[in-house]
């Protein structure tokens, strides 16, 4: 895995991580509300796995 991307339910992006890196449910210092959010894992092989999840709070 070379890069993850997290985004809002409009397609936002709200942080780019490489595997090492933690997110913490904020964008711009600021708690995001409990919703659903999307994800972009990029592979070192080019194959990309696009899922959503939920975040709660």
């Amino acid at each position: 895995m070379k890069e993850i991307e997290i985004f809002d339910r409009y397609g936002k992006l709200l942080k780019q991580l490489n595997p090492n890196q933690a997110w913490d449910g904020t964008y711009l210092d600021n708690n995001l509300p409990a919703d659903d959010y999307w994800f972009t894992i990029k592979l070192y092989n080019n194959n990309t796995i696009k899922n959503h999840f939920s975040l709660k709070r």
